[in-house]
């Protein structure tokens, strides 16, 4: 299998050795994810999760934001900007077996998020929803859903409990609460916090460290570990 090239420059595909990087690109708007590039996240996902030359994959973000959210305009506004549209085909938004939310979670690949900046609505779920995070001093985790009157529909809900414990998630969630890198390291939300300049080299040296290690051991490995969260 090979990993198809991105249909959209808004997400950028990088394939060193056994390491997938996969980049969010609208760093003007903090890499909110539109249309499209929700569509090829769930392309190369899924072709990666099948591809025996990939062994771990990386997410992270262009410029000083790592994901600020699903780009979301009203039937009627900009339609050039690839922004997901809602209103007369709304209920196709509630067929998700293909949506990255479910795809990362069905994944048996290894997944390291390279947290570069703020990760906030859908970015800090789809944050979460990687095996590993490892933190510029830049990065945040935004549980600020109920200040946008949003929920936190894309995997949150069920990821923060189990990652850090209903009281914290709580707290978090109903305070609307930032945590800078340091404080996502003392919860438990982040692996490491390394300075911004190393994020990268660190991402890819420890994605370097899973793959050297047998591949069909460590994928059957985190199958093993969801089931038996599930």
């Amino acid at each position: 299998t090979m990993i198809p090239p991105s249909p959209t420059d808004e997400l950028l595909l990088e394939q060193d050795g056994n390491v997938l990087t996969i980049t969010f690109n609208r760093p003007d708007r903090l890499n909110a994810i539109s249309g499209p590039m929700l569509a090829a996240l769930s392309t190369t996902l899924q072709a990666a999760n099948v591809d025996r030359d990939v062994r771990a994959i990386i997410i992270t973000g262009a410029g000083r934001g790592f994901c600020s959210g699903l780009d979301l305009k009203a039937q009627g506004g900009d339609k050039s900007d690839g922004a997901i549209q809602l209103g007369g085909r709304g209920y196709q938004m509630f067929d998700l077996h293909n949506s990255p939310p479910i795809v990362i979670n069905r994944m048996d690949k290894p997944i390291v998020c390279a947290l570069n900046g703020a990760a906030a609505g859908y970015g800090m779920d789809l944050a979460l929803l990687c095996d590993i995070r490892i933190a510029s001093e830049n990065g945040k985790l935004a549980a600020v859903t109920a200040r946008r009157n949003l929920l936190p529909e894309s995997g949150g809900s069920w990821l923060l409990p189990r990652l850090i414990g209903w009281a914290k998630a709580s707290e978090m969630f109903f305070r609307g609460q930032t945590l800078n890198a340091q404080q996502c390291k003392e919860v438990g939300l982040v692996n490491e916090v390394v300075p911004h300049d190393q994020l990268m080299s660190t991402a890819k040296a420890w994605a370097e460290e899973i793959c050297v290690n047998a591949p069909a051991a460590v994928q059957a490995t985190k199958r093993m570990m969801r089931q038996g969260l599930e």
